[in-house]
């Protein structure tokens, strides 16, 4: 089963009667050295990014508007048989018809990577993490003009991700049974495990058996971390080998300023000045092959510097100085998520995990490239603050994801005759219709030279996406037809649902009499 077929069949449960319009691109993996920059050595790891756009279609006559997408991220860390999850953004312009189909759509995402039968890296311990920060608009721009649109609070939204955690896991739990293992963690930070319950349980009451335990998971030894410990496990981790990094994530920065914001101790050397002009060819020789081995030793000494701080601080100290950074107590509450499911055997295949290699792309994926254009496009050139241009929005940018497939064919330039009377004027140029083609821009070149890349080149082309691709792998719809959800009128109409008129007491005051 695919990533697309998969949100598909989370959609068709849905009440109502509308048609969805399904988008995923998944791009091919890539070799990614930036999960954990504190750890040495780094372990290898590879990326891929999921763009998931959906849009709805009510009746068969009006036009399709985008009403949620996702933002994601996987990474796998072949070195511990580990895979992460994590999820970036989840968004909605507001004005998909009720229920909203956000809640089924992430549901969708995170049970078809968790579940070992779907899951389509080999690893048996995924991990899923999610940071859970309220805002208006993330991935629809003035989506929040938008009248019928109504953002989460920051209470509500963290209450709403524990929420879809809970379920997610008791459906894996209802599929595979005790073939998986799992914890589910989450950290409210400058709130106590007493305050984060009580606030969350008053939006959204627990219903399901999910045990949650309020901290952070890199104390349990039960399920792999994704970062190997180079010492076989003989000396504790540091915080650079337990804390993945993310783009846009709190954790991220904190660890980077404790670990570059810290010079240090003592008096620096002052730099060396610059050799006259006049000495000799040998003495130059000298001390260029000097200066050389000073700059080594002086990023080594940086990097050694680097880890020193990092390694100062415990995992504990982390997550408590984390309750006071502004991002995370700006007036709002923030929450984080982190989700870990181990699968005690992976179904057979027919290849051994030494013959596929991570980075060898899968069919029906994309070029990051082509993930990264489409959502550069939707973050900066269109707009959602009503239905008219959302719907001009949605038109543009799913012909785009189909133009991209089918390699943007246009319709040839007309055939210039040339001339052959004997005249010298030129003639003007006709002019162009469409677009020039993309060019690669030339190589950034740093003091004349190429700059070393520290990550081998990938051994596998970029893969093309064609129009088969588009139709099999990318875009999907469902027509859902079902039931209609109850309305507020009906609930009220009867008494518990059974179809009879609700009994209606109506006390009347006694008047106090008056001794006359």
């Amino acid at each position: 089963m695919t990533l697309r077929d998969a949100l598909l069949a989370g959609l068709n449960s849905l009440p109502g009667t509308r048609e969805f319009h399904l988008h995923v691109l998944v791009s091919s993996p890539r070799k990614h050295g930036n999960l954990f920059p504190f750890a040495n050595p780094r372990p290898r790891s590879y990326l891929q990014d999921i763009l998931i756009l959906l849009s709805e279609q009510t009746t068969p006559d009006s036009s399709p508007v985008f009403v949620s997408a996702i933002e994601a991220c996987v990474y796998n860390i072949p070195t511990t048989s580990c895979a992460i999850l994590y999820v970036s953004k989840v968004d909605s312009t507001g004005q998909a018809t009720a229920p909203s189909p956000t809640p089924a759509l992430v549901r969708a995402l995170l049970l078809f990577y968790a579940d070992p039968a779907t899951r389509p890296i080999s690893a048996n311990h995924l991990w899923i993490h999610v940071f859970a920060r309220a805002q208006n608009q993330y991935l629809f721009p003035n989506s929040s003009e938008y009248p019928n649109k109504r953002p989460l609070s920051d209470i509500k939204l963290c209450a709403w991700w524990k929420r879809q955690f809970s379920t997610v896991v008791g459906e894996l739990a209802t599929r595979v049974g005790d073939i998986c293992r799992t914890k589910l963690y989450y950290i409210l930070p400058g709130l106590s495990e007493f305050e984060a319950h009580h606030s969350l349980e008053r939006v959204y009451p627990s219903t399901g058996s999910c045990s949650w335990t309020y901290g952070h998971p890199y104390s349990q030894d039960e399920i792999p971390l994704p970062c190997p410990c180079p010492s076989g496990g003989d000396s504790p981790r540091h915080l650079g080998q337990c804390i993945p990094s993310f783009d846009d994530d709190p954790k991220s920065r904190f660890i980077d300023e404790i670990a570059y914001t810290t010079d240090a101790d003592g008096v620096r050397s002052p730099e060396r000045k610059r050799a006259r002009a006049d000495t000799l060819k040998t003495h130059e020789e000298d001390i260029s092959s000097a200066d050389a081995s000073e700059k080594k030793e002086g990023r080594s000494k940086k990097e050694d510097q680097t880890l020193k701080e990092v390694k100062k601080v415990s995992v504990e100290e982390f997550w408590e100085r984390m309750s006071f950074r502004q991002e995370c107590i700006a007036g709002a509450v923030t929450g984080f998520f982190v989700i870990a499911v181990s699968s005690t055997a992976r179904p057979a295949s027919t290849l051994t995990t030494s013959e596929v290699s991570p980075l060898a792309p899968q069919a029906g994926q994309v070029s990051s490239q082509m993930n990264k254009r489409v959502l550069t496009s939707l973050l900066t050139a269109h707009e959602f603050p009503s239905v008219e241009k959302a719907v001009w929005s949605t038109k543009v940018i799913e012909d785009t994801i189909r133009g991209l497939c089918d390699g943007l064919k246009s319709n040839p330039l007309p055939l210039v005759i040339a001339d052959r009377s004997g005249r010298q004027t030129p003639e003007p140029e006709p002019i162009r219709s469409t677009l020039a083609p993309p060019q690669t821009p030339p190589p950034r070149l740093v003091n004349g030279k190429r700059p070393i890349v520290d990550i081998s080149p990938n051994p596998f082309p970029e893969p093309v996406a064609s129009l088969e691709t588009y139709h099999s792998y990318i875009y999907g719809t469902i027509a859902v037809k079902n039931r209609p959800p109850p309305t507020k009128e009906d609930g009220e109409a009867t008494s518990a649902g059974n179809g009879r008129p609700p009994i209606i007491t109506v006390l009347t005051a006694r008047k106090k009499r008056t001794k006359s």
